[in-house]
């Protein structure tokens, strides 16, 4: 696969909580240099990253992150901040105790609240594959399919485990076929990539693909 194909479907991801601008100006630039999907930052950042990149680059933002279990309340206010100041694309984390406790009204009844406050803009549900048993991602397969969203993403990259080969697989099995599936979470290197894409991952969030490219323009490849 082509190295542009591969980046054309990265979120360029810095979401460390001791990000600066600098550091985030830094994805920004090179979001837009390689023809990344967009970039993925946090949502304080958010306005200022409107105001630099303009439209330039796609911008995503995660709510209710990493852990999932603010209220519905919450997460909808801050998605409708996040699209007011500017995110094209809303990555929101779901309430884990939630499925532990079988909640799968309550689960769809928030996603579609955060859907209906993105306004439009694109809204994947990461749903911590790593903390889920299977049947577990297979119910979230069908709640995410029913919910309006468009994307389900394995993993925040925050919790016990990132993306597997499995997990992508298993979603892109399971959610219906207008739903793509977004791997984030440990994805190491351009072989990572490739695999994914090739598992049905439409996005990968990730900062290390990026990285490696720039490691083989320096080499001279």
């Amino acid at each position: 696969m082509e190295l542009k194909e591969i980046l054309s479907r990265v979120d360029h991801t810095l979401l460390k909580p001791e990000s600066t601008w600098e550091q985030i100006r830094e994805v920004c630039d090179d979001g837009v240099k390689y023809g990344c999907a967009s970039v993925c930052i946090p949502a304080g950042y958010v306005a200022q990253c409107a105001d630099y990149l303009g439209d330039r680059l796609r911008i995503c933002t995660v709510i209710g992150f990493p852990n999932g279990y603010s209220t519905t309340a919450v997460k909808v206010f801050e998605t409708e901040n996040a699209v007011q100041n500017g995110a094209d694309e809303i990555d929101m984390v779901i309430n884990i105790g939630w499925v532990k406790d079988g909640r799968w009204d309550d689960l769809l009844s928030e996603i579609r609240a955060v859907k209906e406050a993105c306004r439009g803009r694109v809204l994947k549900v990461i749903v911590e594959c790593c903390l889920l048993t299977e049947q577990e991602k297979i119910r979230m397969c069908q709640i995410v399919s029913e919910s309006g969203a468009e994307y389900i993403k394995t993993s925040t990259g925050f919790s016990t485990g990132g993306a597997t080969r499995a997990d992508v697989a298993l979603l892109r099995a399971h959610v219906a076929p207008h739903v793509k599936v977004k791997a984030a979470g440990g994805i190491a290197d351009l072989k990572d990539a490739e695999d994914f894409i090739a598992l049905g991952a439409e996005r990968l969030g990730t900062s290390r693909v990026v990285k490696a490219v720039k490691e083989l323009e320096a080499a001279g490849k």
